[in-house]
């Protein structure tokens, strides 16, 4: 399976954030996107999600040979603010996602198993969303995707909020996702990038390309990205 991303445009009043950006993400992959603040990480994360239209190009999610235009419902998306429902508890929430989407979701759990794939407690299962913290909001918005395997999923700087013990199972988590969806995650962690990445992809002047692999493990690793965002002239990889 593989998301391909062609030509992309975005423009907010006369101002092009996306400028062609065109891309091929590969299931079994996890791939960081890397750029600078206002790159456009979050405008392009928006328009491969439905939630914000493109003004040019194509994003097409190609199985089995054939290809067809990616669908809302292929994408699970991880906002950096999580929008959840705070008047209700993390169990009513996700009992309630379940209860609607029983008939168009095959799920093989309960939902204390899917609350338990999450180390999550009785106790904060339990209580009030408003009074979770960013990274438990967070765990939520995951264990939601376990329950639905979109096909696509991003991540928007998905591990920022959690303690080190989280992280690391989110880690581990995702490692495992890969197998059977394609995940994007943008971060400024340029070491969290190098650690959790098969793949990294630089968005700079409103177009994708490619760090080189034999990058991502060299002491060189971090200068070369630093490198590669100030470069004016670094071109979209074909």
């Amino acid at each position: 399976m593989r998301l391909r991303i062609d030509g992309v445009v975005k423009e907010f009043d006369g101002k092009k954030v996306l400028q062609g950006a065109s891309y091929t993400f590969e299931k079994g992959k996890i791939y960081g996107l890397l750029g600078r603040n206002g790159a456009g990480k979050t405008t392009l994360f928006n328009c491969l999600s439905g939630e914000m239209g493109m003004d040019a190009g194509k994003v097409l999610l190609e199985e089995d040979r054939q290809a067809r235009e990616l669908e809302e419902q292929d994408v699970g998306y991880v906002y950096s603010l999580p929008i959840l429902p705070e008047f209700l508890t993390g169990y009513e929430f996700v009992r309630f996602f379940m209860d609607i989407n029983r008939g168009r979701l095959q799920m093989d759990r309960t939902i204390d198993e899917y609350f338990d794939m999450m180390s999550m407690t009785e106790e904060d299962r339990h209580k009030l969303i408003k009074g979770y913290s960013h990274g438990m909001k967070n765990k939520l918005q995951m264990l939601l995707f376990l329950i639905t395997k979109p096909l696509v999923i991003l991540l928007d700087e998905p591990l920022t909020s959690f303690d080190v013990i989280v992280a690391l199972e989110m880690k581990t988590m995702l490692r495992e996702m890969k197998r059977d969806h394609i995940l994007i995650f943008s971060t400024h962690i340029l070491q969290l990038a190098s650690d959790l990445c098969d793949e990294l992809v630089v968005l700079s002047k409103g177009r994708l390309s490619s760090v080189p692999a034999d990058l991502l493990r060299s002491p060189e690793f971090e200068q070369s990205v630093i490198d590669l965002l100030k470069d004016e002239s670094h071109a979209e990889n074909a």
